[in-house]
């Protein structure tokens, strides 16, 4: 940098390309960028959203007759989240979700995935529907309508019913029914204003940080064995859910997953390589998405399990290959993964002390990972339809003193996988669609408030709203549908 550039014209020059980026939404006002190549481009009906879940953003916990789930107990537990952080008010979307979706809209977005909260339909689990949770849903889904945003719902993200849990929560198989039970009402009830439902988000996270290592919600550390067999019924439940939805809602009526496939990735994109991580992509998602996909596990995945492997039928492996409509996939992080002469075929290459990372330790830098996630789970399972449901980064986000928030390395992220992503589809990758996680800084779970992943910046104090450079970005982006 020329050391007469002070830091206070790098903060005007910041804050002129902020005023300008914010004014340039319009058709009229891109022209310098629409004579760029073509092959930067989306295509036009291209959706663009962002993505939130319930316990994340709502508050309002124990209002209108909402039901206590795992993420109530285990954030008022001492010593389970930051700071002893928890979702009683988060971002209070339950009473300011006008204002919000009025933001989604000055953004221009043209999609909203939300989760509903199990325990406002039904507050125990199971039982008699709890109108007034389902009377907010409605609501805030009118809303979006109203505005021309299209609403896609997630049925479960990770707020299990305590009363569930008090019965054994996943390692219980009649909870998959309860599931099930959930999902088809729920989804018959909504699906004359929703058109695209997800059973599940991130099997995998709320399976082995839930149940595997503690760090979130019930807080169990079960063993292998007994992990396996509650996977299973993780898979089950999504199952049942699909068939559930089909039974009770529109017969247009979408149905698809939230998945957090490990993003096999190779090392050199080379032939050795990226044959290996095609194998990887199977083998490293057996219990979910390759279950799921192909009704059975693969012979590797129950030889490494041994005597730990699940109990299962015939039937239940049917009821799991339930076919979907699309496939949603949540990306983060790549795996990389090279060739060897292992049993398996292939190796992770574990990221070096050095690797960058954003602000959470475990979000480490991967763009082509957006790539080659959706390239493999398309070719592999000949998924005709994806939308990329999860995608963003965390920041230390900080008030300028002008009052605006420079997430310079929010928007690096953004543009190099985006960039990746327009790379797919040119590739002809059938992505549809990409939900921006997230709208808004929220809970971010055992992290509390400290990680914040929102284009919008939230003063949880007062509740305030501010929208951060790369909110800009991200509507300058969608009114050009091309990189920018």
């Amino acid at each position: 940098m020329n050391d007469k550039l002070s830091r206070r014209s790098v903060t005007s020059l910041l804050a002129s390309a902020a005023l300008y980026l914010s004014q340039s939404g319009s058709a009229q006002k891109t022209t310098s960028l629409q004579a760029a190549p073509s092959s930067r481009n989306f295509p036009n009906d291209f959706l663009w959203g962002s993505a939130t879940a319930s316990y994340q953003v709502e508050g309002a916990v124990q209002e209108d007759g909402r039901g206590p789930s795992i993420w109530d107990t285990f954030s008022h537990t001492p010593g389970k989240t930051h700071h002893g952080d928890t979702g009683d008010i988060a971002d209070d979307f339950y009473h300011r979700y006008p204002q919000d979706i009025q933001l989604m809209k000055e953004l221009g977005l043209k999609a909203c995935r939300f989760s509903v909260s199990w325990t406002r339909i039904f507050p125990s689990g199971t039982g008699a529907p709890n109108q007034r949770g389902l009377d907010f849903y409605h609501r805030m889904v009118d809303a979006l309508l109203a505005v021309g945003i299209q609403p896609f719902c997630t049925l479960y993200h990770w707020d299990l019913p305590q009363p569930l849990q008090d019965r054994g929560g996943w390692e219980n198989r009649d909870t998959a029914k309860a599931f099930a039970d959930y999902a088809g009402y729920t989804a018959g009830k909504l699906s004359d204003k929703v058109s695209h439902f997800m059973t599940m988000n991130e099997m995998r996270t709320f399976v082995q940080q839930g149940y595997g290592d503690g760090t979130h919600a019930p807080g169990l550390i079960v063993g292998p064995k007994r992990l396996a067999q509650l996977t299973h019924h993780v898979v089950l439940a999504h199952g049942m859910g699909v068939q559930a939805i089909r039974a009770s809602a529109r017969p247009d009526t979408r149905v698809g997953i939230a998945d957090n496939v490990t993003v096999t990735t190779p090392v050199i994109e080379i032939p050795e390589h990226i044959a290996a991580a095609r194998v990887a992509m199977r083998e490293e998602n057996a219990m979910f998405q390759t279950v799921i996909q192909e009704g059975r596990y693969t012979e590797l995945y129950l030889k490494r399990l041994a005597a730990d492997a699940p109990h299962y039928t015939p039937e239940e492996m049917t009821i799991i290959r339930s076919p979907m409509d699309f496939v949603g996939i949540n990306v983060y992080q790549p795996t990389w993964i090279r060739a060897d002469h292992s049993d398996a075929g292939y190796a992770v290459v574990p990221a070096p002390s050095s690797y960058p990372r954003m602000f959470s330790p475990w979000l480490s830098v991967g763009p082509e990972g957006i790539y080659w996630a959706t390239k493999l789970v398309a070719d592999i399972w000949k998924v005709k339809e994806i939308y990329i449901t999860e995608n963003g980064s965390s920041s230390s986000d900080l008030i300028a003193p002008d009052g605006a928030v420079y997430d310079t390395d929010r928007v690096m992220f953004l543009r190099n996988y985006l960039t990746q992503m327009q790379r797919a589809i040119s590739d002809g990758v059938p992505i549809k669609g990409y939900f921006l996680w997230s709208l808004l800084d929220n809970f971010e779970w055992a992290d509390g408030y400290e990680k914040r992943f929102g284009i919008v910046y939230v003063d949880f104090a007062t509740q305030k709203r501010t929208p951060k450079l790369s909110a800009m970005f991200y509507k300058n982006l969608i009114a050009s549908n091309r990189i920018v």
